[in-house]
């Protein structure tokens, strides 16, 4: 006899505290602090949730969860706000396409 088990823990977003609280570490894009649950989910469905200890961040550009404990990335290159394209940190304009960095 098989049996077979389909599930997992996953988390998600309850309530979002403060709107643009922080910077994503992935992308860099503004994060909310949220609170989120876990959730346990067998067969696809939700079974039980339960709240998480502190609030996280919360990415909307890459939906990346991570905890606001972490300090933010120090990058040695700075990336234009048009184009997109990174520029050295020490640069004033953007040697693509002229804007100010």
């Amino acid at each position: 006899m098989f049996f077979f088990f389909v599930g997992g823990v996953n988390q998600q977003v309850s309530r979002v505290l403060k709107s643009g609280a922080g910077r994503c570490i992935n992308c860099g894009s503004t994060a909310d602090l949220v609170e989120y649950e876990k959730v346990l989910k067998a067969f696809f469905v939700p079974v039980w949730k339960w709240p998480a200890k502190e609030p996280a961040l919360f990415c909307n550009n890459c939906n990346l969860l991570f905890p606001s404990s972490l300090p933010p990335p120090v990058s040695d290159v700075s990336k234009c706000r048009f184009c997109d394209r990174l520029a050295e940190p020490d640069f004033s304009f953007c040697p693509y396409c002229g804007s100010a960095l």
